[in-house]
């Protein structure tokens, strides 16, 4: 008898099945919009596919007569640098943070308490400290997401490299190694496939605090249009832009996975 937990779907199997809840959630909204728009042709709520594409089309192709800008892609350049940069600034400081708490225990034992302490302190509730420290720049953006999603990874990064083996630093050690080279030659190489993998999972909240961010004190950016157009019931553009954001999410994500998977394939096992 077949157990349910050792069947294993192929990859064209698991793409179909990936796919069906997709299909149904479009074929869900497709019925609903169209019911809705039977009772009521001006309905805002449910907006019919074409008028999303419409508007879509209109913001990625027109320019905006006050500032002579194309909206979605300004916003995207301005949500993308912003994103781009935070994730620069707290993958640095997670590998740093990270291999030191990991590998010295005395820096663990002093500073991990701190560490798992501001890991669960909700970012946005820090929101208004950072517009008086910062102002409302892009500084204060940017830290947002430094802030939000560092400790998480440093908190996880070093978990990580404190449990590597023990028989790998002492055979090191016998070999004559010392603290730096068992750093960079034993744990940094071990260490950044979950180093990548903390960042895919980071993602997600980057860019909440990032819309967050813009939301409240934005001029461009793809979070400040979306609060921007709320105000119309504009769900024509909200949701063609909820799923631009998506697709990025997407994209960086696979981006990330596919360095891990070329840069340390050893790391994902014979499954990869």
């Amino acid at each position: 008898m077949t157990r349910l937990v050792n069947i294993r779907p192929g990859r064209k199997a698991a793409t179909g099945l990936a796919a069906i809840p997709m299909i149904l959630i479009v074929i869900g909204y497709m019925i609903a919009s169209a019911v809705r728009h039977a009772a009521n042709p001006a309905d805002k709520l449910l907006p019919t596919f074409g008028a999303m594409g419409r508007a879509f089309q209109h913001m990625a192709s027109e320019s905006d007569p006050l500032t002579g800008k194309i909206l979605l892609w300004a916003d995207t350049l301005a949500s993308l640098e912003r994103l781009g940069i935070a994730l620069v600034i707290a993958t640095g400081m997670t590998m740093l943070l990270g291999l030191s708490l990991g590998m010295i225990p005395l820096l663990r034992a002093k500073f991990g308490p701190l560490v798992a302490t501001l890991s669960v302190i909700p970012p946005v509730a820090i929101l208004p400290i950072l517009f008086i420290v910062f102002g409302l720049g892009e500084a204060s953006k940017i830290m947002l997401i430094v802030i939000g999603i560092t400790p998480v990874m440093v908190r996880d990064v070093a978990s990580h490299v404190a449990a590597l083996p023990q028989e790998q630093m002492i055979k090191a050690q016998t070999l004559g190694a010392g603290s730096w080279l068992l750093t960079l030659r034993v744990a940094l190489p071990q260490m950044m496939p979950r180093l990548i993998d903390s960042l895919r999972l980071a993602l997600g909240p980057a860019w909440v605090f990032l819309i967050s961010a813009e939301a409240i004190a934005a001029d461009v950016g793809l979070g400040y249009r979306i609060f921007l157009v709320r105000r119309y019931l504009s769900m024509d553009i909200i949701l063609p832009y909820v799923a631009w954001i998506s697709l990025l999410a997407i994209l960086f994500d696979l981006i990330l996975k596919h360095i891990s998977l070329k840069a340390f394939p050893w790391a994902h096992g014979s499954s990869h």
